[in-house]
């Protein structure tokens, strides 16, 4: 079955290609699919964001459609970013450098044992007949004061895992895939694919 991801990051993209490939579902982008819709993100919640890009990118191409909505939670900011990981910082942080630093400024004076956090991912597929599914996976770690690695993106150099003993951009993206908040919402999604599935041919 075909599935429109409802974005055009390719390392998105290629994270759940990787894992929903095996449960017969081919990812295509945005892009690939002919689909130009940018919907507001106006949710409190990751579940509502990632709904709301799902079902607009569903309506647009009349296709099944998933979408992942993921952030850094930090638990000296209240749980910030948030769902405004990817524009936190506001206009002056226009690149994950920016962002970066922007967090290490404001935790700068939090000492280690206080600087817990956790990478928050939520999958919506969507179909046009009605059916979804929603699916949450957590990492936890805690936040470095300096970058750390090269792989990955976003706040990957700072977000340290303790029991992995590196930063997420230390690990190689097939070890990241295995832990990553991304990978764990992912494996919820397929247990409750799977569950439909059976639950559709009996």
């Amino acid at each position: 079955m075909k599935v429109v991801m409802a974005s055009n990051n390719a390392h998105k993209i290629a994270e759940l290609r990787a894992i929903l490939s095996a449960y017969g579902l081919d990812v295509v982008s945005q892009r690939e699919a002919g689909v130009h819709v940018e919907p507001e993100e106006t949710g409190t919640t990751f579940e509502e964001n990632s709904r709301i890009k799902a079902v607009a990118v569903m309506q647009a191409c009349g296709l099944p459609a998933v979408a992942d909505d993921s952030g850094l939670m930090v638990d000296a900011l209240n749980g910030e970013p948030g769902v405004y990981s990817a524009r936190y910082g506001g206009p002056d942080c226009i690149s994950d450098s920016d962002r970066i630093n922007y967090l290490l400024k404001k935790l700068e004076n939090v000492p280690e044992g206080k600087r817990t956090a956790k990478f928050v991912s939520v999958i919506t597929l969507v179909t046009p007949d009605g059916k979804e599914i929603v699916a949450r996976g957590e990492c936890p770690g805690r936040i470095l004061h300096e970058v750390h690695g090269s792989n990955g993106f976003g706040y990957d150099p700072v977000f340290y895992v303790p029991e992995q003993g590196k930063t997420f951009a230390e690990l190689s993206p097939e070890e990241k895939n295995a832990i990553s908040h991304r990978a764990r919402a992912l494996q919820a999604f397929c247990r409750i694919y799977q569950e439909e599935l059976e639950h559709d041919n009996k």
